[in-house]
């Protein structure tokens, strides 16, 4: 599917890219930043959403026009994400090396770098605004990920502990992108724009099996919504 919209994406930029240069600036650049909301969603027996959680993105922008209202948008982002995920876990008891089975509570602390491809449509100017609606693919690749955990079992064997589990996730991340907000022309190309974006993750990112059930897959996803401010020129 992201294949066949990329092609579609590059096939309209090329039918109307000649008549866009001779009417608009053909490229736009800015920055944005982007506090966000994140949460897990499992897809395996036993695990679950354990609340949100606050992150953060910051990041440039390359918007190129397509024709009247319409342009692509892409970039880069550096996304900090946070989720909450628990789930049946075993560790093994260091004193006698027996194992112990509890639950594991587990802040996941994800940094992603995140290529996005977005489809941008525009009203028509109202004063000085202009309304967006944007849809598209954002790639992302993990650069790090750690964690917090709270592990608890029947006894009295509760442990706390943060650790490195690039190890446990997936190197890339797939999300579907849907925007809405309001574009503020300041005087020429020179633009501030207000948004949200929800950013739909559609593919697992945990690797490895269940320590309790190893015929359990570790299955979730990950999603988030953010208030972005930019500024574009």
């Amino acid at each position: 599917m992201k294949k066949t919209i990329v092609i579609f994406l590059f096939f309209v930029f090329a039918l109307f890219a000649k008549e866009g240069l001779t009417q608009n600036k053909p490229f736009l650049f800015g920055f944005h930043v982007a506090p966000n909301i994140g949460w897990m969603n499992p897809d395996a027996v036993g695990y679950e959403n354990d609340g949100t959680k606050m992150g953060f993105s910051w990041g440039f922008i390359s918007q190129f026009y397509l024709m009247d209202n319409y342009f692509i948008n892409t970039g880069f982002d550096v996304t900090y994400l946070n989720t909450r995920l628990t789930y049946p876990h075993t560790i093994i008891n260091m004193q006698d090396s027996s194992l112990i089975d509890g639950v594991l509570y587990r802040n996941y602390k994800l940094k992603y770098i995140k290529v996005p491809l977005e489809f941008k449509m525009m009203s028509k100017e109202f004063g000085y605004m202009r309304f967006y609606g944007k849809i598209g693919l954002g790639t992302s690749f993990l650069i790090n990920a750690d964690a917090k955990d709270e592990f608890q079992s029947s006894g009295e064997n509760d442990v706390n502990s943060e650790k490195d589990i690039e190890d446990e996730v997936k190197l890339i991340r797939e999300s579907l992108i849907i925007g809405i907000g309001v574009d503020f022309n300041l005087g020429g190309s020179t633009t501030l724009s207000v948004g949200m974006t929800f950013d739909n993750g559609f593919v697992d990112i945990l690797n490895d099996q269940n320590t309790t059930d190893p015929s359990i897959n570790n299955d979730a996803i990950n999603n988030f919504v953010e208030l972005n401010i930019g500024i574009i020129f």
